[in-house]
């Protein structure tokens, strides 16, 4: 059984504001998110092969 979290990041309120629809979104909003999260999805596969990277000089 998975334990509870006793701490909370964010304050528990009774309305929680919704994210509006991507159509709904100006273009330019659109674009500029998408280019963000292909440069943060790349930066981790990045990362991600550095870290492997420094593993295999450790284990030479």
């Amino acid at each position: 059984m998975p334990r509870q979290p006793t701490t909370y990041q964010f304050p528990h309120e009774t309305e929680t504001a919704q994210m509006p629809p991507w159509q709904a979104l100006p273009e330019e909003t659109r674009l500029t998110l998408t280019k963000l999260m292909v440069r943060l999805i790349l930066d981790h596969v990045d990362g991600a092969r550095a870290v492997q990277r420094e593993e295999a000089r450790h284990d030479a």
